[in-house]
């Protein structure tokens, strides 16, 4: 019997990656499944998620804006109107199940999905829950999270701990650390950092490893920088006298390549970036967005620190701990080999199958 699945959510890049993972595991588990992704107008699900070959409508949504209060007066009507669209592409595709993976899309469908009856499964990435999914988590049918502790938020019977889905050009790649130095053309003979700011850079990252450059490349040090765009230009001018060292990237397609050939990595505290680093298994410096929902990549990054699995700079003070925290890290072969088996533990390469597996649970 053919299942029909809505996925709902995205914004960034830590949203959509999951939800095709999740989208491609439903096809593999029942390969007739016809599945309909709803995102945000304008947001990067609308071009990402039909290159991945599925069909996707956009709602004319937009989160609370924090920086700049006068933009939120149109905010209730586009509620609103969200809640009304979201309703009637329910009525037309008929879902049997509907899936919230986060971000400004996921809250209208779920809601219109639980008033109209019809099975609803969540998949909180971070181990902060933000207000929409705590709202919805009291009539979903099944809560798939990454952290443990997430009871503090969500009714304790209906949690299954998955982890988040990790792209599987990362769970599944066979790339050697020889193969991956020599992509970037680096040698290996030298240590590697790999720093990165999520798909957009992180600029407090970019703004406290222009002034090491020199620094690094004394300690005969290697950097793939992946800046984002904002800052690709500054990061390139700054980098061009150490070209043999310094490899600069806006934005950086083979991620497997980059982790392999890194002994660090420098990274924010997004979901999909915890997820991808365990199961890599990297010695990690968090430097967590502060500005992000709830502060939560403050507290993903916390609980991996806590179990001994990574190292944390405030975004604020990373302009005068990052070269001591960084140097002191790549000289220290026992912390490095001790963080690696701690964040290996925390890995879940099946989350993806293990959550599809959930969404047809549900409808049964």
């Amino acid at each position: 019997m053919q299942r029909k699945i809505i996925i709902a959510g995205g914004g960034t890049g830590g949203h959509i990656f999951p939800a095709i993972a999740i989208a491609n595991a439903l096809k593999k588990i029942q390969p007739d499944t016809e599945i309909l992704f709803v995102g945000a107008k304008g947001k990067m699900e609308m071009e990402k998620v039909p290159q991945a070959g599925y069909k996707i409508e956009g709602l004319e949504i937009a989160g609370f804006n924090r920086s700049n209060l006068f933009k939120n007066i149109l905010l209730p009507f586009k509620i609103w109107k969200s809640l009304r669209d979201a309703k009637s592409i329910i009525r037309n595709f008929q879902p049997d199940a509907v899936v919230g993976v986060g971000g400004y899309a996921s809250f209208p469908i779920l809601r219109a999905a639980q008033k109209m009856n019809i099975p609803s499964l969540i998949q909180e990435q971070n181990s902060f829950a933000g207000k929409s999914n705590k709202i919805l988590g009291k009539k979903a049918r099944k809560i798939c999270v990454a952290y443990d502790g997430m009871d503090k938020f969500f009714p304790a019977d209906k949690l299954i701990l998955t982890g988040n889905p990790v792209r599987n050009n990362i769970t599944q790649s066979a790339v050697t650390k020889q193969d991956a130095v020599q992509h970037f053309g680096l040698s290996e003979n030298r240590q590697t950092v790999f720093a990165v700011g999520g798909s957009l850079g992180a600029k407090s990252i970019n703004e406290a490893l222009q002034p090491l450059l020199e620094t690094l490349v004394k300690k005969n040090i290697q950097l793939i920088w992946q800046t984002g765009k904002p800052f690709y230009e500054t990061a390139k001018a700054a980098a061009a006298p150490y070209a043999s060292h310094v490899k600069v990237y806006e934005f950086i397609n083979v991620m497997d390549f980059a982790y392999k050939a890194a002994d660090v990595v420098l990274s924010r505290a997004g979901a999909l970036a915890i997820a991808e680093l365990c199961v890599v298994r990297k010695p990690v410096i968090f430097v967590p967005y502060p500005f992000a929902a709830e502060d939560h990549q403050t507290s993903n990054a916390m609980n991996l620190v806590n179990k001994k699995a990574g190292l944390i700079i405030k975004n604020d003070a990373v302009q005068t701990e990052l070269e001591s925290v960084l140097f002191s890290l790549l000289q220290n072969k026992a912390l490095m080999e001790q963080m690696e088996q701690h964040i290996g533990t925390l890995a879940h390469p099946n989350a993806d199958m293990d959550i599809a597996n959930e969404v047809l649970a549900i409808i049964r």
